[in-house]
């Protein structure tokens, strides 16, 4: 008899999924590592946004099964707002990161203080402490 397998695949739906960019700047990093820390800390399932801007099926609808679904992005260009949008994927939570008060710059070493200012952002949109 064959053994089933227990495990899951990341492309199911879950209750809160999380779109952070990743863009070549500080703040595509600081969205990125928010929505590292917020997956870490239970909140959400980081998701890939680049299957969803390749449209790749089943993650496309994978987050529109989602309940909720944060947007995560670095700056006012908005692409992972796009990405989403273009796919046909509703934002229910959405965070700019310049918007918070970080300014865009080619920095790469990460204050801690950054990131957890988007990540607490993010738990006050969804209503947590």
């Amino acid at each position: 008899m064959a053994d089933k397998c227990s495990c899951t695949c990341s492309c199911e739906a879950t209750e809160i999924l999380i779109f952070p960019c990743s863009g070549a700047s500080n703040v595509g990093q600081i969205a990125n590592q928010a929505g590292v820390e917020l997956t870490k800390a239970g909140i959400g399932k980081m998701f890939c946004l680049a299957g969803i801007g390749g449209h790749v099926e089943s993650f496309v609808e994978s987050a529109k099964g989602a309940k909720r679904i944060i947007a995560i992005d670095g700056c006012p260009v908005q692409c992972a707002k796009k990405t989403l949008e273009h796919a046909g994927v509703t934002i229910t939570d959405y965070v700019v990161v310049t918007e918070e008060g970080i300014k865009k710059n080619h920095d790469f070493d990460l204050a801690t203080e950054d990131i957890n200012k988007i990540s607490d952002r993010i738990r006050v949109s969804l209503g947590i402490s």
